[in-house]
């Protein structure tokens, strides 16, 4: 798979197509993966031209980052991650923790799961794609948490050590098994109270781990 290349110079982009033409790739990829679906395919299906896609995008990978991005930045915005000076830890950690689960187990995001895990079983290498979607979604969810976790350290809401391990930690938690059994199709995403209870019991366990003298502030 050779290198995206840069969107093409020109005159202005229209932001309507290129929303539209994120969203329109954001579902097919999820859909149908990512080498069956075609650019003719995605333009259709947002209404533009196919000339649009290498205007805004460079390219079918350039459009597929960006589709990532989009879903997980609509998901988890930076601003999730500033925690505000009234706000106790706990409560910042179940907003976090929603957005997480919401994200991680909404259909989409176990497809495109699906996806990555069945191309990943036909090489041995990593894929430039499975580098793209690491980089676009889960890379740039563990750095914001890890911002997140060292500010709170700095704080002294949570006591310190490696804040990358502790943001690892703490979506491994809110994944748990879970996540695991919706993947192989065993069970459907939990829903609404049972959500809910399950994003507060990984609070509450993360906090006993890390809070100073396992806390919860």
């Amino acid at each position: 798979m050779t290198a995206a290349r840069p969107a093409a110079p020109g005159r202005p982009k229209d932001p309507e197509k290129r929303a539209a033409l994120v969203e329109a790739a954001g579902r097919l990829f999820c859909e149908s993966g990512f080498e069956a679906v075609s650019l003719e395919a995605i333009a259709q299906a947002a209404g533009v031209s196919k000339l649009t896609i290498y205007s805004h995008f460079g390219d079918k990978e350039g459009l597929f980052t960006a589709a990532v991005e989009a879903r997980c930045e609509a998901q988890m915005p930076h601003g999730l991650f500033e925690r505000p000076v009234d706000l106790p830890l706990r409560d910042a950690l179940l907003q976090i923790g929603q957005a997480f689960a919401e994200l991680v187990y909404s259909d989409d995001a176990i497809q495109l799961m699906r996806t990555m895990a069945a191309q990943a079983a036909q090489t041995p290498a990593p894929t430039r794609l499975a580098q793209l979607y690491f980089a676009a979604g889960p890379k740039r969810t563990l750095e914001e948490m890890e911002g997140f976790v060292a500010a709170a350290q700095k704080r002294g809401a949570l006591r310190s050590g490696p804040a990358g391990v502790a943001a690892e930690e703490f979506f491994v938690l809110l994944k748990g098994v879970a996540h695991f059994r919706c993947l192989l199709g065993l069970q459907a995403p939990p829903q609404g109270e049972a959500r809910r209870l399950h994003v507060e019991r990984c609070v509450d366990t993360f906090l006993l781990a890390h809070a100073p003298g396992g806390t919860q502030p």
